[in-house]
Order: structure tokens, then sequence, then C-alpha cells
């Protein structure tokens, strides 16, 4: 019965190369921005979680957007769209930024990557797809009707992460290149495990060590199958990929941050240029900008808690049981035992050691402001 009621919801859901390769192991599919995706196999969530943490996961990320964008104006076209200083990277390496709206809101977040193939690499969030690709057509036809030289491809690749401290020893097995100068937020096009035309970004969302890697379709399964015969791994799904990123302190596009958030709130200024600062030339930077020294009325932070679970859209409370913000993001943490789980509040009570109270249930729990991330991360940078 429940094969006969999924494959009509799957109808109406898009799937990655991977979907059956994923039913074949047992991956339990539910829909997730327009996908059908694992969002656990034969594993427990937590035992799922803690093999990520422990050792190797697979996660299947093919649902993302990737696009290149070509020409010699690739870098002034891209930095209409977004707040980083893409201009400063060095070759082949990659930073996270975000294309903001004139008010100063989050469109989306995304990973640019200046290779030294003459091309952006560019990955943005699934749920955000239709809206992402539809913004850069749009700058892409303006910039073209000036005379600019830059041109758009979006990508019919699939895509893997490769998550956990034992990701390094798996992968360099299958791979000519010294992983050991591949660093966090640096790419390189390679050939895994003999799969050819792979690109391999050190980077992730769970807070370990790991990659991206970008595969020609055909080759994708038996990419996949080749990085599974060794023991270390095993695949992840959607539930310990949003457990491992809370515990990371990664926002999730759409809880986390939104159209109408601006990065101060989202305590995301790192990811604005310090030469795009001075500028003001990127989208919103009108009131982002100000909004740096000005502080903002509310900001987001991390928060711990013990008792039941912490939902999104829980009431965050302050200490006389006035709403002061709300849950964004929580579930309990496999590493910690307790609950953790991020949302915004009333800048007034912002610092981490702020005893608050989350209503659960209609009881007041209590609850700490605390530093994110929650659990140490591991990206690789080379020491």
């Amino acid at each position: 019965m429940y094969d006969i009621v999924y494959s009509k919801i799957c109808r109406l859901l898009s799937v990655t190369v991977l979907y059956d390769f994923h039913r074949s192991q047992g991956g339990k599919m539910v829909g997730f921005a327009g996908w059908s995706m694992p969002v656990q196999y034969k594993d427990s969530h937590i035992a799922s979680h803690m093999h990520t943490r422990e050792h190797c996961s697979i996660f299947d990320v093919s649902h993302m957007l990737q696009s290149k964008v070509h020409g010699k104006d690739r870098i002034k076209f891209m930095e209409s769209m977004v707040v980083a200083d893409i201009a400063e990277l060095q070759d082949n390496q990659g930073t996270l930024t975000l294309f903001t709206n004139e008010k100063g809101g989050i469109i989306d977040d995304l990973i640019v990557t200046k290779t030294d193939q003459n091309y952006l690499y560019v990955v943005s969030n699934a749920g955000c797809a239709d809206k992402d690709s539809a913004l850069m057509k749009s700058r892409l036809a303006e910039f073209k009707a000036a005379g600019a030289d830059v041109d758009l491809e979006f990508l019919d690749q699939a895509l893997i992460a490769v998550q956990g401290p034992s990701m390094a020893r798996v992968l360099q097995s299958g791979m000519k290149e010294d992983l050991s100068k591949l660093t966090f937020m640096t790419s390189a096009l390679a050939t895994v495990f003999g799969v050819p035309d792979c690109r391999v970004t050190r980077c992730g969302y769970t807070g370990e060590d790991g990659v991206e890697i970008s595969v020609p379709l055909s080759r994708v399964v038996e990419l996949t199958e080749k990085l599974l015969a060794n023991s270390e791994v095993r695949l992840a799904g959607l539930g310990a990929r949003d457990s491992l990123r809370l515990e990371a302190g990664l926002c999730l596009y759409g809880n986390d941050i939104d159209d109408t958030t601006t990065p101060v709130e989202a305590t995301l200024v790192w990811t604005i240029g310090k030469r795009r600062r001075q500028a003001r030339d990127f989208p919103g930077a009108d009131v982002i900008v100000p909004l740096i020294k000005a502080k903002t009325a509310r900001k987001r932070v991390g928060l711990v808690s013990t008792g039941p679970p912490v939902r999104p859209h829980t009431p965050i409370l302050g200490p006389d049981g006035k709403v002061i913000g709300e849950v964004t993001s929580g579930c309990p943490s496999p590493c910690m035992k307790k609950n953790v789980a991020m949302g915004y509040v009333e800048a007034a009570f912002a610092k981490n050691g702020t005893a608050v109270q989350v209503e659960v249930r209609k009881k007041a729990v209590p609850a700490v402001i605390s530093k994110m991330p929650f659990v140490p991360t591991n990206y690789y940078s080379g020491n």
C-alpha cells in the first residue's frame, strides 16, 4: 500500500538520478523542496548522525542547483547579485555568500567558487532553484543588453556530499591528487575512483571535514557504490543532515533565514566583503551597511535546553514570561544529549549565557542563549 500511495505522490515530485538506488538501499523517501529524497536508511537517525561524526557518510544533494558563469564579465555579473568579494578569491577558492534584495533581505545562501577554468561554479539551494535561476537569467539579460561578456550555464550533474573524519582517507585511495593540499572551501577537477570530470570541493553542511563532488549523471551510481565498498562509509539522509547542520550552527534557508531577514540580524555579516561594504554596490546595501554599526532589534542566537524537544515556531520567553522571540530550527542533539535550537530574540537578550525560557506544550522550559556551533567544527585548514 505504501508503494502505491508513494508512487502517486512521486508523480508530483522531482527525483534525482540516485532515486532507484536509494530505494534499493532501503531509503525511506519523503518530499523535500519539491523532490523525493531519502530521510533515512536502515540505520536509525541517531546512528546515522553519529556515524557521520565518527566515520563517514554519503548524502545525495543532487537536488541542489548547480551552474557555471562564463565570460570576462562573470565576476562583475555575480557581484551585482551577491554580497561577497568574488574578485578577491584565489583561483579554485570558494565562499559562502548571499543573494540579497533591495530591502536587505536574503533571497538565498549559496557557494560561489572562482575556478582556474575561466568560469565561476555556483551551488544554491534546491528550494530556491526557481527564483535563483529567474534572478540570474533576468540579470543576465540586463548585462547582455548593456554589451557585457557573460553567459550562464545550468548544469545537469549529480552532486554527492561525502562527510566525516575518515573522508580524506576513504577518498584519497581513489584519487591521484593530494587531498592534503585541498583545504576548506577550495576546489579541484579530478578523476575519482576512475570517474573522470568530477569537481571536488572541500565543504559541506555537517561541520565535519568533507567534500561535495559534482559527478556526471551516468557515473554517480558507480561512484557511490565504489565509496560504499569501504566499510567506513554509509548512506545518510535528510534527518541526519538536519541535526548535523544544526549542531554545527548552520542556517537552513526558509527556516532560519529568508527574504525578510537581513544578514546583520542573521549574524552573517562576515559574508559581506570589506570592499563591498565600502562601495555599497550590492542589492540592499543602503539598508544592510548602516545596520552593521547601528545594530538591529533582533538577532539570531543558539539555545540549549533539556526536557521536551524544541521545534520551529516555539515561542522564546524572557525571565518575566514575555515573548521575546521565536525558534526557527530545533532538535535533540545526539552528541550533546540535550536539545539545541536556533532562533531570533530581541537584541537585549542575545548575549551568550542569558537565561531564557521556551514555551513547549504551553509550559515554560528553562533554556540558555548559547554560542554556535554547539559542537566544534572540524573543517580542514591544512594544519
